[in-house]
């Protein structure tokens, strides 16, 4: 009797031992260390709105969240990543830079969790796959468009020009440039203080004049980034250049002064990405931005180029996870790329276009965004952005020759030899 009550006494207490620890193990602290780019509206207050409710949901997660501006940013995962010490999770375009991370074993492969429904999930897959190589995959995309011309109609109109008939060759842009000059009108807003902006005219140039076998023949040392496309692109943009076509002052003018000017209606077009819209609109004086006189068109096929005019050059925004991720990060991601996180995001005007499944409602009444999902969708090539594709120091090569001929300081041949010099060290190793 005494050894039974013994043993009935000792399995109660393993019992009670288990209950008390079970809310223990199911309750440790997790904590996400996150890095945006959002400093503003709708990005800053949407992303905190999606951390709270996810750690509403999960009680024993918390979140460390870094925002940096895009530059800042840049810099300092560069910095951290040296170091070996990624975030958790951190704002990402996909492409050779985050290649070049995972070949360094700084990423997770997060291909396990996102096999079967959340892969499946995704409507841009082309998106998808350049956050990942060889079956590995090490994060997702938030948004995904193409980037293109927008323009203002009623200024079109002022100038003689029909606002629904947007050139589409590049001899008409320059015509249609030439025309809106002499109706007094500015016909192109950049924000070159920035570099990248300006990188967007030369890489969809280049994507028009050599298409993706001229890229890839460069990339993969076969060819050069002096070849005859790249120095011809860099000569077109020295045409635009000589029309006086962009406002003044602006290779002073940071990206943020662009859509200021785009948005109060200044300049009648402006080279830029699908979350142009948004931005235009918050940083014009009246907070409405140009409404129902904005437009937009695919940027112009050139006479004679190899490339396909429906080429896209472009991107958008994701997140990718460093490789001392927690699996709450991985959730949190998955979290944040639902149905109806991604429908909230489309609300704020964040994530535009979406990249899921399901919400082809969200954009099919507004012709600019459908336009832009139509690009990105029938692009039989689609280039991600130069400075995120590529490595940083060829990256910086791009940004720093286009900066040259924008401001007349180098000729396209130049140009073209300056981001050779760097390629023939970054892609080679000589």
């Amino acid at each position: 009797m005494y050894k039974k009550s013994r043993f009935v006494l000792i399995f109660v207490v393993v019992l009670l031992t288990l209950a008390l620890a079970a809310p223990s193990l199911a309750q440790d602290k997790v904590t996400i260390h996150w890095w945006h780019i959002s400093t503003g509206d709708p990005g800053l207050p949407y992303f905190q709105a999606a951390a709270d409710a996810y750690t509403a949901e999960h009680p024993n997660v918390s979140f460390d969240i870094t925002v940096l501006e895009n530059e800042a940013f840049k810099a300092k995962l560069v910095t951290v990543m040296q170091a070996g010490e990624p975030p958790d999770l951190f704002q990402s375009w996909g492409g050779g830079k985050l290649w070049q991370f995972a070949d360094a074993g700084l990423l997770r492969n997060i291909a396990p969790e996102l096999k079967g429904a959340w892969k499946d999930s995704f409507a841009a897959t082309s998106a998808l796959e350049l956050y990942g190589q060889n079956g590995e995959y090490y994060g997702v995309p938030l948004s995904w468009g193409a980037v293109g011309m927008f323009y203002n109609k009623a200024l079109f109109t002022k100038a003689g020009l029909d606002p629904e008939k947007p050139p589409t060759t590049w001899a008409e842009l320059l015509d249609t440039v030439q025309k809106l000059k002499d109706a007094g009108i500015t016909p192109i807003t950049i924000g070159e203080k920035d570099k990248w902006p300006g990188h967007f005219w030369y890489g969809y140039l280049a994507t028009r004049e050599g298409g993706q076998d001229a890229f890839l023949k460069a990339y993969n040392r076969e060819g050069s980034f002096t070849d005859e496309p790249f120095v011809k692109a860099f000569a077109d943009l020295k045409q635009l250049v000589d029309l006086n076509a962009f406002q003044d002052g602006f290779l002073a003018a940071a990206y943020g002064d662009q859509e200021t000017v785009f948005g109060n209606g200044q300049a009648a077009m402006e080279l830029m990405g699908q979350w142009s819209p948004t931005v235009s609109k918050s940083n014009s004086e009246s907070g409405l931005g140009i409404g129902a006189d904005l437009g937009w068109f695919p940027f112009p096929v050139i006479d004679g180029g190899a490339g396909n005019a429906s080429d896209v050059f472009g991107g958008g925004d994701g997140f990718s996870v460093g490789k001392n991720a927690p699996d709450e990060a991985v959730d949190f991601l998955k979290f944040l790329t639902s149905e109806e996180n991604q429908r909230k995001g489309v609300e704020v005007g964040l994530t535009v276009p979406p990249t899921v499944k399901g919400l082809e409602d969200t954009y099919k009444d507004d012709p600019v965004l459908s336009a832009i999902v139509d690009a990105r969708n029938n692009a039989p090539y689609f280039q991600l952005y130069y400075d995120q594709f590529l490595s940083a120091p060829l990256a910086a090569a791009i940004l720093d020759a286009a900066e040259s001929v924008f401001a007349g300081v180098a000729t396209p041949e130049e140009a073209a030899q300056a981001v050779e010099d760097v390629a023939a060290v970054e892609l080679t190793g000589s």
